[in-house]
């Protein structure tokens, strides 16, 4: 009677804690978060986001010590038990009673994959009874050799990665079939808290686990201590990766691109795209240095920069001083007053009105109704040409060609060079009192070093699904020739010499360049637009308040910071001419300062 009753209320219990088991029909229908995978322009790994999975692999095609690692650490009676390893159970009871706490589980592999594959990680009694309905489920329907390959293509590992082939590839750089033994090792130690032995996040801390994972494989008779500690000795040559803190602004623009390309998509992507890991690390570097020393002197708690191929594709972007503190990207997202840096569009509508470089225009105290623009430092010159009033930023003569050409045209000639954000036509325009963000204004600069083509710019190269196929290639660019050749010839000589003599001499290299400083009303912002014939960066500094900033000019810290970035970025390279001009003949420092016999003036 004792024996029925007994029966009874068991089969009731497992009949309650059953009635609540999720559908086991289909292993292949599990949701989960489609991944996107970060590659930067030479094919490196930058980042993962979502749930990466890797290819499915068959238990046959890994190589021995792989599932040896991870049955010498989880379940060494896998192939002895039915689902449940009782003895296992016991052992862990014990060792848990001793110590007065959970210090072991005695979970089996198959008990994990139940739980990880249909139930959510609460810890009751209803869920622990499930899971071992489900793995007596699992352990029927499938072969021992299948439960560990399901296992082994689902776990989760870390770093988004789940399976051994998508964590193999995220942290080698290679497929699961081709690891060592000690990166076996590592991957195995991976289960016991994903998070905490992440080799990318603690390698030392990942390293003492791999370490214990070979010898629990000599306990278990899978490997001698001679071999195990000749696989110590190698080092896991972990996959690099070009992403940090700085370089995530990149990654955040660049995703959020991808619907427009391909729609939303519920395969795992890989986006191709144009970063360039060193020069990425030489701009992160250089911003860093600036805000750390001079700036912080200044009163500069912020800076952006933005590195474009004349063609618009990006190679580096900083976005700000630390992500980890703000994700706001001031390259892309934060309108800013581009000052004098504006006024590329003044001279061009000039130009393009049959202006000359060398036709002058006066530079004396100028009105327009009740506004009354003054010179950077109260100096005006006088009579003065086209070309040595845009080298000095000088502000009246800026106005004048403004109000002689008419600021629609100037507007024109913004938004032909790709300037999107609202432009006001008031008197102020010519001074850059609209605001603009880093990234347009820097590829409205780079049709300048593009041979007056017009410049899109671009992160994103190809897009390709989980099985390879391209989804999306970029093919062609820009909206055609945005600049006439003549005129393209005349703005780099006019922009050159604001570099050679101009306002913009702290950022001169020794090679053909040009650009443009600016500042906005107070020192709120400052700016440095400049480019050669391979690289063209913007760079701002200011403060996400707009409180100003000790005298900072866009002569000064930015330029600084623009030509520490370039000289390091152009090492190595051929010198080139600007499209439209030959290579010029050298100038001494002591050429440069004398403005080739025109006289200084104080800019900004």
């Amino acid at each position: 009677m004792a024996a029925v009753c007994g029966a009874v209320v068991s089969g009731g219990l497992i009949a309650w804690y059953g009635s609540g088991l999720p559908d086991i029909s289909r292993l292949d229908g599990l949701t989960r978060r489609p991944s996107v995978t970060l590659l930067a322009a030479d094919g490196t790994l930058l980042a993962t986001f979502g749930d990466l999975y890797g290819a499915p692999v068959q238990l046959h095609e890994l190589p021995p010590h792989l599932p040896q690692a991870v049955l010498a650490v989880e379940d060494r009676r896998f192939y002895s038990h039915f689902g449940l390893d009782l003895q296992g159970v016991a052992r862990a009871v014990l060792a848990n009673l001793r110590a007065g706490r959970i210090v072991q589980g005695g979970s089996t592999i198959t008990q994990q994959l139940a739980k990880n594959l249909f139930l959510k990680p609460e810890r009751t009694i209803r869920r622990k009874v499930q899971e071992t309905l489900l793995a007596l489920w699992l352990e029927r329907r499938f072969s021992k050799d299948q439960i560990l390959t399901i296992y082994l293509n689902r776990v989760y590992l870390g770093a988004g990665t789940y399976g051994v082939e998508a964590a193999a590839r995220r942290f080698f750089g290679k497929s699961a079939r081709q690891v060592s033994l000690y990166q076996a090792a590592m991957l195995a130690g991976l289960l016991r808290a994903p998070s905490r032995y992440n080799p990318v996040s603690d390698r030392e801390l990942a390293a003492a686990r791999a370490r214990r994972v070979l010898a629990a494989m000599v306990d278990a008779g899978y490997l001698t201590p001679e071999r195990a500690a000749a696989a110590e000795r190698q080092p896991p040559w972990l996959a690099a990766s070009a992403l940090g803190r700085g370089q995530r602004y990149f990654a955040d623009w660049v995703l959020e691109q991808v619907s427009s390309y391909v729609g939303y998509s519920d395969r795992d992507l890989t986006l191709v795209t144009t970063l360039d890991p060193r020069l990425q690390r030489l701009a992160d570097a250089q911003v860093a240095a600036v805000l750390a020393g001079p700036g912080k002197k200044a009163g500069a708690r912020q800076a952006a920069l933005v590195g474009l191929a004349p063609d618009g594709a990006v190679k580096a972007m900083v976005g700000g001083r630390d992500y980890s503190e703000s994700q706001f990207n001031r390259a892309t997202q934060a309108l800013r007053q581009p000052g004098s840096a504006f006024k590329l569009f003044v001279y061009l509508a000039g130009l393009e009105a049959g202006l000359e470089p060398d036709d002058t225009m006066m530079d004396a105290p100028v009105a327009v109704g009740d506004w009354h623009p003054r010179n950077y430092g109260g100096r005006y010159y006088g009579e003065v040409t086209l070309r040595g009033a845009l080298a000095r930023s000088l502000n009246s003569v800026a106005v004048r060609l403004t109000e002689q050409v008419g600021r629609d045209r100037v507007i024109a000639a913004a938004r032909r060079l790709g300037i999107t954000s609202k432009l006001r036509p008031e008197p102020s325009l010519a001074l850059g009192a609209s605001e603009v963000t880093l990234i347009e204004l820097t590829a409205a600069y780079a049709v300048l070093a593009n041979n007056g083509v017009g410049v899109w710019a671009y992160g994103i190269r190809e897009i390709r699904d989980d099985r390879g196929r391209v989804l999306y290639r970029r093919s062609g660019s820009g909206p055609g020739r945005v600049i006439a050749p003549a005129l393209l010839a005349r703005m780099n000589d006019m922009l050159g010499a604001v570099v050679a003599w101009g306002t913009g001499r702290g950022a001169w290299l020794d090679r053909p360049m040009a650009g443009k400083t600016g500042t906005s009303q107070d020192f709120r912002d400052a700016w440095f637009i400049g480019y050669t014939a391979d690289l063209v960066t913007g760079v701002w500094i200011g403060n996400d308040d707009g409180q100003a900033m000790k005298d900072v000019v866009g002569g000064g810290l930015p330029a600084r910071l623009w030509r520490n970035f370039m000289a390091e970025a152009l090492k190595g390279l051929a010198i080139r001419p600007l499209p439209g001009l030959g290579l010029p003949e050298p100038r001494s420092a002591a050429d440069r300062e004398s403005g080739a016999g025109l006289a200084l003036g104080t800019g900004r």
